[in-house]
């Protein structure tokens, strides 16, 4: 029988995720619908689902587009020469790529120029690193995806060396890989300041410490998360029992077996409502336990929309009046 449930905080929506989604919505304003996205906004089945009731068409290729549609590209980065195709088709192209990805864009763009070959720490399978790529000349990086496979990476020079990581990853995970490449490459340098994001510490970091706490941990997020994914590591990595779910009706009975203190947290691309019925789900389960949030720290940043995004809705009646709601509802 459950008799306590925490809830870590900060969970949830990280401010790029927020960022992503009022981009589509803005967008979604302005044109009406269809607005067509490319790749998933953000990778949570439900806030796409709940975007494609509104309007939004998700699409993994250009050729899914009609000619001269508006077309949204994702938080996560893309190819500049996909962007660049977009427009020689005639699209709109609104970009939602968040702030700190962007960083690691130019950071990569920039030490390619000067001469440095880069080693990426990343996953394959995420679409990051493949707008990270795009931003360089081919064969000035390459990617490794942990520390086994810094003895195998090869590179052309070794004076001239930096690395940079996707901004999702476990800072344990990739603490352990910087390690591996200063032992084998004394001269590698790295970024001015870390590119594992804000939003990514902290909720690792809360998980961390929620899951010192609790029998069970249940995170929210999508398979598809890689920084929800993280969490549920982090957790493992204190012993816990930790499962990765997309919404409660993914639980099974069995997990709670001898579990009297639940904890919850759900990833940077999962909406609140969802913490909120998972809670319920639990609740009439368990009518007495009790709920408490175990905040380790707050967090207030907040992305503005891009400017292009800002110019194109003075120029539309419903997209001042979208841009005027949410700058109020920001500020409350």
């Amino acid at each position: 029988m459950v008799k306590k449930i925490l809830l870590a905080a900060p969970r949830g929506f990280c401010a790029g995720v927020d960022r992503a989604i009022d981009v589509v919505e803005a967008t979604l304003a302005i044109f009406g619908p269809p607005v067509y996205v490319k790749h998933a906004i953000v990778h949570n089945l439900h806030v796409v689902e709940d975007l494609e009731v509104k309007g939004a068409v998700f699409v993994e290729d250009l050729d899914e587009i009609p000619p001269k549609s508006v077309v949204v590209f994702s938080a996560h980065g893309t190819d500049p020469a996909i962007k660049e195709e977009a427009k020689r088709r005639g699209h709109k192209v609104i970009d939602a790529t968040c702030p700190l990805v962007t960083k690691v864009h130019l950071e990569a763009a920039r030490y390619a120029r000067e001469g440095y070959f880069i080693i990426y720490v990343g996953h394959r399978d995420h679409p990051e690193p493949v707008g990270v790529f795009g931003e360089v000349p081919k064969g000035t990086m390459t990617l490794i995806e942990n520390a086994d496979e810094v003895s195998k990476v090869k590179i052309p020079q070794n004076d001239k060396l930096v690395y940079l990581t996707q901004t999702t990853l476990s800072i344990s995970d990739t603490r352990e890989t910087v390690e591996a490449l200063m032992r084998r490459f004394p001269n590698i340098i790295a970024p001015p300041s870390s590119d594992i994001c804000y939003a990514t510490t902290n909720r690792q970091a809360a998980a961390r410490e929620l899951a010192k706490l609790c029998d069970l941990v249940l995170v929210i997020g999508s398979k598809t998360s890689s920084n929800s994914q993280r969490l549920r590591e982090v957790c493992e990595e204190e012993g816990v029992r930790a499962h990765l779910i997309d919404d409660e009706t993914m639980i099974n009975s069995d997990w709670f077996k001898n579990v009297k203190t639940l904890g919850i947290t759900s990833g940077a691309s999962v909406p609140e409502y969802l913490v909120s019925q998972l809670v319920q789900f639990i609740k009439k389960k368990n009518p007495k336990a009790s709920v408490e949030n175990l905040e380790i720290l707050r967090e207030e940043i907040k992305f503005p929309l891009p400017d292009d995004l800002v110019a194109l809705a003075k120029q539309s009646e419903k997209g001042v009046g979208w841009v005027e709601k949410h700058r109020v509802a920001s500020q409350r």
